[in-house]
């Protein structure tokens, strides 16, 4: 997948993982995430490996993440989105959820999936809706998984 970065005032957006503060990414989902409380550093490296990642920067300092799991072709699922709590509401969300689903690489796709607990508002805003077919949907979750 080739390298995209996109600028807005002192702010870029670039899916070059050279780039990713990892150590950032992996306290952001270890200590203050709920979905990923407790997520050794190695899982995160690895998630990020098998990931189309974008990285939210203000002047070069790593403030933001979001990455989407996809096979380039017919399925995306896009996770672990968030931005730093001391630059919230400023609509840096909506700028890299839009940079997001105006991929290259990523139009096309059958079906994008993700899970939040507290984001609908703002997924809607890009299409997302509430599953239609939930039925057909199953998964395997391992509650706590990073618990030991």
């Amino acid at each position: 997948m080739q390298i995209q970065e996109t600028y807005q005032n002192d702010y870029l957006i670039s899916t070059d993982k050279s780039k990713l503060d990892v150590a950032f990414i992996h306290h952001y989902l270890s200590v203050e995430s709920y979905w990923a409380k407790n997520i050794p550093l190695d899982r995160v490296k690895k998630s990020i490996e098998g990931s189309l990642c974008f990285g939210l920067y203000l002047s070069g300092k790593q403030i933001g993440f979001a990455r989407m799991i996809t096979d380039g072709a017919t399925f995306g699922y896009l996770c672990d989105v968030f931005i730093d709590s001391t630059h919230r509401g400023k609509g840096l969300s909506k700028w890299l959820m839009q940079t997001i689903m105006q991929h290259p690489d990523l139009q096309g796709l059958r079906r994008i999936s993700l899970a939040t607990k507290d984001a609908h508002g703002l997924y809607e805003q890009f299409g997302f809706k509430p599953l239609n077919d939930a039925d057909r949907f199953m998964q395997i979750r391992l509650e706590n998984a990073y618990n030991g």
